[in-house]
């Protein structure tokens, strides 16, 4: 076939019939990808940087920078070079000698950090990437693993398979950042809708709900974090190797197809030819090849295995870990369901419907209004609309909505609809709190009730229902006091009040209110407090099995008085280890003192000089993304967490680092119209960065925060120091601006 030019041979790669063990009529094909000029990434790179081209984003002649050591690197030095641009390759010592020889060879900037930081290779690569976009003008990052082109790039791969197969029943891929297999059978779903779709991923690799193992020797597929190119939805099946099973694999395809490829290749080959092997007359198989062998001379091909190779998978539920060749059905049609009565706005409620699609569940949310959230749509989850207010209507909605499926549980991620989630988790038999417990959480009257039995250090308060009571209350609390809804949630209608009249005006406007802002009657209860002058802290709780786990101390930053708005957080806290379990063991009693027995919980402490007292009782994860910096600063998901708690799993709670983290909220500083926020992209590039987020909405009015509803957007940084982490914070938020105009 003949070419214009390089960059026009990738791609139309041969679908070879492989001789394998199975019976007569099945058809197994082999789409060797490694035969692109240098491997499969080529696709990728072509697409993203022509689009990038297309678009503007990459001028003409400007450098590329990337960070890689595989084939991502060899596509994007290929074409970056051919078309003009500088490129810069950022990659760490262990690059294999042939793949630094080709980059070189072709004209490419290779970048070799010399040591690990807090975030091992991957953030020395990130943080050395930062540094040249910084210092070169105009400079293009491709973004493999989020960037959409990623998967686009193999919707030519999909039409090439149709082209010259015709139908396709099974395909079998591996999974790394997930762009080949998700886009390829996106695409081949829209003309063959019974393709049965095959993940191969790693032992030790995160992707598919399996803990870290950094030490797994596995290039080109598996992974430490999770992808926003992987699409959950479209998997079937997923199986994992290890090591030796994949280097083994490897060897056989060598030997028995005469195929010298690399392990992605090798594990597919391990799992198609098990398919092959037990599958239907009339079956077409096709396994998706990436790589050429020459990069692992010395590491696959001279691997000696430790121990025996399984020659079949041992078939597990999804969720178990694995240690060597495993295998887990998960099929898109008849995934069990996880009900989200609801959801929070302003934390992590989207990421918790896209960790359920991750560990194999068909999330519904279950809503009076889908508009409340912005971001639904690119969760993949189905919303159902029904009154939420309405215990037999959210029944019949959510029975409608499992159509037969199994109900795996019911969780939410919003403080209002705790006692509703338990109602529902009780009607369905799944595991849930008792509702009674749920009140109580939810109730900070009923909290303060309970507390009080159990004899637990709290502020002096008094519950008031009506106007004529507040100054009495004042009166015996004293001042300054603090006065709240006992139904709020996210520092809604909290205020420090000097005086009584203050107090008065603040409980008028409390009790004033019929709803809450989702629409709920509000309890007509106000509580008037004593304000505690003391140091906050967020005691990060998990409990299962009648354990309650302190997972952490974050450290709380909040508005300067009369508001109590969080303004950021430190995980884990500066506290000495005797404050660190003076604080644990408060909260475990103040949890046991409401019932509270099962999933997440966060437990608002101040500490004094005479020990910790409590403010307040959440029965859910934090919000303000504390489960975010958590997962940065340890490697615990809290999120997966509370799902596999909701549908009865087992727990993982062990970090696998101990890193300091910080978060910092974006807000406006003084009243008007947004205009914009700036600096966002050169905040991010700020080593130690983990992410930068923006929520605010141009054109909104915006507010110094009184509610956390006001805050707009976040950063998050991390360092193995707290010196370090608090200096990124501050050197990427002094970046950003956050513009606003006055308003007539």
């Amino acid at each position: 076939m003949r070419h214009d030019t390089l960059v026009d041979a990738i791609g139309n790669t041969p679908a070879v019939r492989l001789r394998v063990d199975a019976p007569d009529g099945v058809e197994v094909y082999g789409k060797l990808e490694l035969l692109n000029p240098y491997a499969m990434k080529d696709r990728v790179a072509r697409r993203i940087i022509l689009e990038a081209r297309r678009t503007g984003a990459l001028r003409e002649g400007a450098p590329i920078v990337e960070s890689s050591s595989g084939t991502m690197a060899l596509g994007v030095a290929l074409v970056g070079t051919y078309l003009g641009h500088p490129v810069h390759i950022v990659t760490d010592p262990r690059i294999d000698p042939v793949t630094l020889a080709k980059l070189k060879a072709m004209g490419c900037s290779v970048h070799i950090v010399k040591a690990m930081t807090a975030h091992g290779w991957q953030g020395a690569r990130l943080e050395r990437l930062a540094e040249l976009m910084r210092d070169l003008p105009g400079s293009w990052w491709p973004q493999q693993y989020s960037n959409p082109d990623n998967p686009a790039a193999y919707r030519t791969l999909a039409a090439e398979l149709l082209d010259d197969l015709g139908t396709v029943n099974v395909l079998v891929g591996s999974v790394g950042s997930g762009g080949s297999l998700c886009g390829t059978s996106a695409a081949l779903l829209e003309h063959l809708p019974d393709l049965k779709v095959v993940g191969v991923d790693c032992v030790g690799s995160v992707l598919f709900g399996q803990p870290d193992v950094a030490t797994r020797k596995q290039g080109g597929l598996g992974n430490s974090l999770y992808p926003d190119n992987i699409d959950y939805r479209l998997f079937d099946e997923v199986h994992w190797l290890s090591d030796d099973e994949a280097f083994d694999a490897t060897k056989s395809l060598a030997r028995e197809q005469k195929i010298f490829a690399g392990n992605t290749s090798g594990s597919v080959y391990r799992v198609l030819t098990h398919l092959a092997a037990r599958a239907a007359p009339g079956t077409r198989l096709v396994g998706i090849m990436p790589d050429r062998g020459d990069r692992y001379v010395d590491s696959v091909y001279r691997h000696e295995a430790a121990g025996p190779i399984a020659t079949v998978p041992t078939e597990v539920a999804f969720g178990t870990t694995v240690h060597n060749w495993s295998c887990a059905a998960l099929p898109r049609r008849e995934r069990p369901v996880l009900l989200f009565v609801e959801s929070n706005t302003t934390g992590t409620g989207m990421l918790a419907l896209r960790t359920a699609t991750r560990l194999g569940l068909a999330p519904v949310l279950l809503t009076k209004d889908p508009a409340r959230y912005p971001g639904l749509d690119e969760t993949g989850c189905s919303a159902v609309l029904c009154d939420t207010e309405d215990e037999a209507a959210v029944r019949a909605a959510a029975g409608s909505a499992a159509a037969g499926r199994t109900v795996a549980g019911v969780t939410t991620t919003s403080d209002f609809y705790l006692v509703h989630a338990a109602a529902l988790a009780r009607s369905f038999g799944r595991p849930g709190h008792a509702p009674g417990t749920a009140a109580l959480c939810r109730d900070k009257s009923l909290t303060r009730a309970a507390l009080s039995e159990a004899g637990m250090s709290q502020p002096a308060h008094v519950v008031v229902g009506s106007a004529e009571g507040v100054a009495a209350a004042v009166a015996r609390v004293g001042l300054p006091c603090v006065v709240k809804p006992a139904d709020g949630s996210g520092s809604q209608d909290v205020r420090w009040c000097a005086d009584e009249a203050s107090a008065l005006t603040q409980a008028a406007h409390i009790l004033a209110a019929t709803e809450n802002i989702r629409g709920q009657a509000r309890a007509g209860k106000v509580l008037v407090e004593e304000f505690v002058d003391a140091p906050e802290y967020s005691v990060e709780m998990f409990c299962a099995e009648g354990e309650a786990v302190c997972v952490g101390i974050t450290g709380r930053t909040t508005t300067a008085l009369p508001h109590f708005v969080e303004t950021g957080h430190f995980f884990p806290a500066a506290l000495s280890t005797t404050a660190e379990a003076d604080i644990a063991e408060c909260a475990r009693k103040a949890l046991k003192a409401v019932g509270f027995e099962l999933g997440p919980a966060h437990v608002e402490v101040r500490l004094t000089p005479a020990g910790p007292v409590v403010i307040e009782i959440n029965g859910r994860l934090a919000g303000g993304m504390i489960p975010q910096l958590i997962r940065a600063a340890t490697g615990i998901d809290l999120l997966d967490q509370q799902l596999r708690v909701a549908t009865g799993r087992p727990l993982a709670l062990t970090a696998d680092r101990a890193l300091h983290a910080g978060l910092r909220f974006l807000t406006a500083t003084e009243t008007g119209r947004l205009t914009g926020i700036t600096g966002v992209a050169e905040a991010a590039r700020v080593p130690g960065v983990e992410s930068v987020v923006t929520t605010g909405v141009v054109g909104r009015t915006v507010r110094p925060p009184q509610a956390a509803y006001d805050r707009l957007g976040h950063v998050i940084a991390v360092g193995s120091t707290p010196r370090e982490a608090e200096t990124a914070l501050e050197t990427a938020t002094a970046l950003i601006r956050v513009e606003t105009v006055r308003e007539p």
